[in-house]
């Protein structure tokens, strides 16, 4: 019989405990139940994605319809993401465009710095939230669609996060959020 943390896992390919790799699209993820759903591209049955399994890719949340390459095995509950191995943010086109950000290339976003920065805090419901840059008492604006955008569905205040920053306007906001440990190996 399967555990969750860490245990035997039995596979419905054969007995050894065997994880193959899965391409999926997220299904949903609630970051505040610690869990959610993949769909993989061949279909079959729904892959849960715990929290933990996230956390150890370096995010602590994954915006729903991202695609997401997982490795995956049978347990007695059903199939499990046991590792996460890249994740693509959903389609840009998906949503309306922010109006700051519109005239700007992903080539421009790519070229601004990663800055290193904390979570004040942040409301899904309310769509943003503010972040401060490590040494500078301004706050920056971080609206949900960018973080969608970015591969992400929530922040939690204090969290570190690596963030590409642009005069909107009406002040500083982010037009890139990365989970800071992502952050630093893309940028290595």
């Amino acid at each position: 019989m399967g555990e969750c943390k860490g245990g035997p896992l039995v596979t419905a390919k054969d007995d050894t405990g065997s994880a193959w790799p899965v391409k999926g699209r997220v299904k949903w993820f609630d970051p505040t139940k610690g869990f959610g759903f993949v769909v993989a591209e061949e279909g079959g049955p729904d892959i849960l994605l715990h929290a933990n399994v996230l956390r150890n890719f370096g995010q602590s949340s994954v915006a729903d319809g991202a695609l997401i390459e997982i490795v995956v095995q049978q347990t007695a509950r059903g199939m499990q993401a046991v590792e996460v191995v890249v994740i693509t943010p959903p389609d840009e086109d998906s949503g309306p465009p922010l109006e700051d950000a519109a005239a700007i290339s992903p080539e421009e976003i790519a070229a601004l710095p990663l800055e290193p920065a904390r979570v004040k805090w942040f409301d899904k419901g309310k769509g943003f939230g503010f972040a401060n840059i490590f040494g500078r008492p301004e706050d920056i604006f971080v609206h949900i669609e960018v973080l969608r955008r970015s591969g992400l569905a929530d922040l939690q205040p204090g969290e570190a996060v690596g963030l590409r920053v642009v005069e909107g306007r009406r002040g500083r906001m982010a037009i890139e959020v990365a989970a800071w440990e992502r952050a630093i190996r893309r940028d290595d």
